[in-house]
């Protein structure tokens, strides 16, 4: 089992930064790739980055060149560093952790409200 809790969150204006943190626990989470998702209202959940143990890392085009994915695997915490944030930015966004693929996550946080007001 593992678990996740994400904090940072909030209200900025456009053109700012915002960093996102996840704090992961449980067995052998050290192991498994870490994900940020996020979920604008009447829109589907979409993959924002992800990063396996070794660093391989994937963006999403519409946060390429802005947000930067990390991860610090002694204290087993994801970090998202968003510049230039946007109004099409604001969602919910949720730490996740997959064993496999990335797209399919297998535990989730609660979730971090960002908001980016124009």
């Amino acid at each position: 089992q593992v678990q996740l809790v994400e904090s940072g969150g909030g209200l900025v204006q456009a053109g700012d930064s915002l960093r996102l943190s996840c704090a992961a626990s449980g067995r052998l989470v050290s192991y498994y790739g870490l994900n940020w998702f996020r979920q604008a209202p009447g829109k589907e959940r979409e993959l924002v980055a992800y990063i396996t143990r070794v660093g391989y890392i994937y963006y999403a085009d519409s946060v390429k060149g802005r947000f930067t994915i990390s991860r610090d695997n002694a204290t087993n915490t994801l970090y998202l560093q968003m510049n230039s944030l946007k109004p099409e930015d604001t969602a919910v966004y949720y730490c996740a952790a997959s064993s496999r693929s990335m797209l399919r996550p297998d535990y989730w946080g609660q979730g971090t409200q960002v908001t980016v007001s124009s």
